[in-house]
């Protein structure tokens, strides 16, 4: 009698026979299925972190769509010690001019509201339709965007803006004018030449910059151009480092240093920047 006689009367009558710890065949381990290759990460398209936004004119009322920066789309990797931020294969600033294609009306996105009529009748008068191809393409290169800094100048001149808006117009552009220059390929034959007129260009714009800022502070009040008092003091003290006006730069500097309402960030930017004065008016630099 086996274990699993009578099996049968249960209709299991073909395992009545069956080997009890007979083994069964392994079948051969299978090996897992390698992971995935890591997708190749897709290179920078400047158009990816762009859009198409629509605005009416001020000045003319009609309805057109520029191209705008998507928030947080940019990946910013640090500053420069004029305010300008710095992107990685980016430059924002080269989307902040907004230009209206049918009167030629153009300022820095900040400013782009409803504008007195005493201002629209100078536009009117001054730059419409006097404009003639400014670029507008889906992505500007650094000559459209310097090309649109220019026309929002003039802008801002006829209408009689604030200094603090020419000004911020000016700065901008500089820092348009420096990722040019930061981009110029070695290769350029005419490297040398090219590298000395956009340290010009771009140290023109500063100094009207500088002007302006200064000129505000006498007469407007803050926020001006989006700054607080604080802030445009560092940005004036920076400034006058870089032309050499010590006594101002000083100034600037002390304000910061005896504020009681600047923060320790800026407070510890300011000491780097006095120390970098001393070390400039000692001919250390």
């Amino acid at each position: 009698m086996g274990l699993l006689s009578g099996l049968s009367n249960l209709g299991l009558e073909k395992l009545e026979d069956a080997d009890i710890f007979k083994e069964e065949k392994k079948a051969a381990p299978t090996r897992p299925a390698p992971p995935p290759a890591p997708k190749e990460k897709a290179p920078f398209d400047e158009k990816d972190v762009l859009f198409d936004k629509s605005a009416e004119c001020p000045v003319c009322a009609k309805k057109f769509t520029f191209r705008a920066v998507k928030t947080g789309k940019a990946r910013a990797i640090g500053q420069d010690p004029d305010l300008r931020p710095k992107y990685a294969k980016f430059e924002p600033a080269k989307y902040d001019v907004v230009i209206c294609p049918y009167c030629g009306y153009g300022c820095l996105l900040r400013y782009f509201a409803p504008l007195p009529q005493a201002q629209v009748k100078l536009l009117r008068e001054g730059i419409g339709g006097k404009v003639r191809g400014v670029a507008n393409n889906p992505v500007l290169s650094y000559d459209d965007a310097i090309q649109r800094y220019q026309v929002a100048l003039a802008s801002s001149i006829v209408k009689r803006a604030k200094d603090s808006e020419k000004a911020l117009v000016c700065l901008k552009m500089a820092w348009v004018i420096r990722g040019k220059k930061e981009n110029v390929s070695d290769d350029d034959p005419d490297y040398d030449n090219v590298m000395a007129q956009l340290r010009n260009d771009e140290n023109e714009a500063l100094k009207a910059a500088y002007e302006g800022f200064m000129n505000a502070r006498q007469k407007e009040t803050y926020p001006m151009a989006g700054m607080d008092e604080i802030t445009l003091d560092y940005l004036l003290g920076v400034l006058a480092a870089r032309f050499a006006d010590y006594s101002v730069a000083q100034k600037m500097i002390a304000t910061i240093l005896t504020s009681k309402t600047a923060n320790s960030r800026i407070k510890d930017r300011a000491r780097e920047l006095k120390d970098q004065v001393l070390m400039e008016m000692k001919g250390e630099i």
